[in-house]
């Protein structure tokens, strides 16, 4: 009977070992063909000529690095300082909107909370793209069509609406840290910016990587509200200039060149904070 037990464990055993492993290997290769592409533009980045045939550049050079900030007919370095400038901005002022709104509808209750949260949440499912056109002529009328502060106000407009996961954290710090607050004489300022926030650097992390990622990709509403104005121009906006039909032949490579650049500041973001990157989306601070 030992035997016969033995022999199931054991068999179950390889059965795990062998499911494992498929299961490894079938992940290694997903892995692989998602860096295709990556491995493609980087190599690609370094290639003389573009050429459609070989994937490795059959003459290695690093000149198109050098004139992404060298040539003045197409000024990255200010497109990227543009970008930088907007991203940096919605961060500040989104993170702060955000994290406001998601602990006021965390803690405060009153008539119509939570119509006005499902409200949120329905609106902030519809694509931004829709409101494009009425938000072009109120910017005109603010007369801030010429300014990168017309994307800087339209990024940072709608940031309460994304209230949803930074509410959920701070659902789960116990109210009674509030409440001891209180009782000591402080308020309710004390409360969330000398005792919540230090409690919650996951979530902080988290909404102020989101809110410099919105920006910094998006080309869209910056093409639009853009037109053609070069001291507005972004990274998305000025790279897809190289890729039109009349220029794409002589400057793929570039485009492959600054595409690698424009990943590296999200990159090294997260990287750095990848550890608050997750406990912001799957944990809490403090478990009452």
């Amino acid at each position: 009977m030992a035997e016969v037990n033995s022999k199931k464990y054991h068999s179950a055993k390889a059965k795990s070992i062998t499911r494992k492993t498929i299961i490894y290997i079938v992940l290694v290769v997903i892995c692989l063909i998602w860096l295709v592409p990556y491995a493609y533009l980087i190599s690609k980045s370094f290639e003389a000529t573009f050429t459609y045939t070989s994937f490795l550049p059959n003459v290695w050079t690093a000149d198109n690095y050098v004139k992404l900030f060298t040539d003045g007919n197409y000024p990255f370095w200010k497109w990227f300082i543009n970008t930088f400038l907007i991203a940096l901005a919605n961060m500040v002022l989104q993170t702060i909107l955000t994290l406001v709104t998601s602990y006021t509808l965390s803690r405060l209750r009153f008539k119509g909370r939570t119509t006005l949260m499902k409200m949120m949440l329905i609106l902030g499912m519809f694509p931004g793209f829709l409101g494009m056109i009425a938000n072009y002529f109120i910017i005109g009328l603010l007369g801030l069509d010429s300014s990168l502060f017309a994307l800087i106000i339209l990024y940072a407009a709608g940031s309460a609406m994304n209230y949803y996961i930074s509410k959920g954290f701070f659902d789960t710090i116990p109210k009674s840290l509030d409440e001891a607050v209180l009782i000591d004489g402080g308020n309710k300022n004390t409360v969330f910016w000398r005792i919540i926030l230090p409690l919650s650097k996951p979530i902080v992390v988290y909404t102020l990587l989101m809110s410099f990622n919105a920006p910094w990709g998006d080309f869209m509403m910056a093409s639009y509200i853009a037109k053609g104005r070069p001291n507005m121009t972004t990274v998305a906006v000025g790279l897809q200039k190289f890729v039109q039909l009349s220029t794409s032949a002589e400057y793929f490579t570039r485009f492959c060149a600054g595409a690698v650049i424009v990943s590296l500041p999200i990159m090294i973001l997260f990287f750095i904070l990848q550890q608050y990157y997750v406990e912001g989306i799957t944990g809490g601070a403090v478990k009452g």
